[in-house]
């Protein structure tokens, strides 16, 4: 099962499905490895892992598979430079780097061979790490979990801005998909992939909690809501957590009495220890397309099999 486009080439995979880098979901080797097993491109994420944790994790993934994986790096994390040291010596085939410019890594992880993917929210920064020699980006819309932009332009307008501006340079669409129609939409705008976020969330192999898959499971497509401006906006379902800030920031409450609030709640509460109530319980709207937990390799070749069947039923034009 092949579908090639400048992503696959680019990064030595089968189909044009990304596994998005999510913390406390595929911060440990299952879910990267069944989805570079079938041939999409599976992704580590490194932001909330200990560096020894992070190696070994990293070794597990080389044993269990020769296919091409990711790690997804936060920049801004703890400890990035000890991070970057230690994904140095490891060589890992693709590096997707977040929350940070490409100056500070590019070049070290270029010389031992790593293909190097930024993560952008905007033309703007999309058009400066283009310029800077990125291997490719992703472009992550409006409607994506976790930390949309600001703006929260859509993924339609936000990824045919980004192709439009740097034609040259690969462009994974990010925010919204979840199925083959989907990666159709975003082939269609000039993407040379799709990421998929929260339908991994919904895998077998994610590690979050089963109360956030859920959550996931039973939600609508307007059951999300976007928190935090300014503190680090996130997009995440609708809860007791989401209410109190939503509360606080319609009566324009001072904003360190928002931090507090904000911070009081986090990713881990929800993912980890299973509290959907008051935990961070991030996800894109992407989720109330998502009726079923699959095993991950299920997800690749389902997306792959819709994609077939979203785009043979097209018009032609006569």
């Amino acid at each position: 099962m092949r579908l090639e486009t400048a992503a696959t080439r680019l990064l030595h995979i089968d189909v044009p499905v990304v596994q998005a880098g999510m913390s406390w979901a595929s911060s440990s080797p299952d879910l990267p490895i069944a989805v570079s097993e079938a041939g999409g491109l599976g992704v580590l994420a490194a932001g909330p892992m200990r560096i020894p944790d992070l190696r070994e994790a990293i070794l597990t993934i080389k044993r269990s598979t020769d296919r091409p994986f990711a790690v997804n790096l936060p920049l801004y994390r703890n400890g990035i430079d000890e991070v970057i040291e230690q994904l140095l010596e490891l060589r890992p085939p693709v590096l997707i780097a977040s929350q940070g410019g490409p100056k500070r890594y590019l070049a070290q992880f270029h010389d031992i061979g790593t293909i190097c993917l930024h993560v952008v929210a905007s033309e703007e920064h999309a058009v400066k790490a283009a310029e800077s020699g990125v291997d490719g980006l992703v472009v992550v819309g409006g409607e994506a979990g976790g930390h949309p932009p600001e703006t929260l332009v859509s993924s339609l307008v936000l990824v045919r801005a980004v192709v439009r501006a740097v034609p040259q340079t690969p462009v994974i669409a990010s925010g919204g998909f979840v199925d083959g129609a989907g990666l159709a939409a975003a082939l269609s705008l000039g993407a040379a992939a799709a990421q998929f976020g929260t339908r991994f969330l919904a895998s077998y192999e994610s590690t979050v909690h089963a109360n956030y898959k859920q959550a996931v499971l039973a939600a609508g497509v307007a059951d999300t809501r976007t928190v935090g401006r300014g503190l680090g906006m996130i997009r995440a379902l609708t809860n007791a957590f989401t209410d109190r800030i939503t509360k606080l920031e319609d009566a324009a409450t001072d904003i360190e009495e928002r931090r507090t609030e904000f911070h009081a709640s986090t990713l881990k509460h929800a993912a980890f220890d299973g509290d959907v109530v008051n935990g961070k319980v991030e996800a894109g709207q992407s989720a109330g397309l998502i009726t079923a937990l699959m095993p991950a390799a299920g997800i690749v070749t389902s997306i792959v099999q819709e994609y077939e069947d979203a785009t043979s039923t097209l018009p032609r034009v006569h």
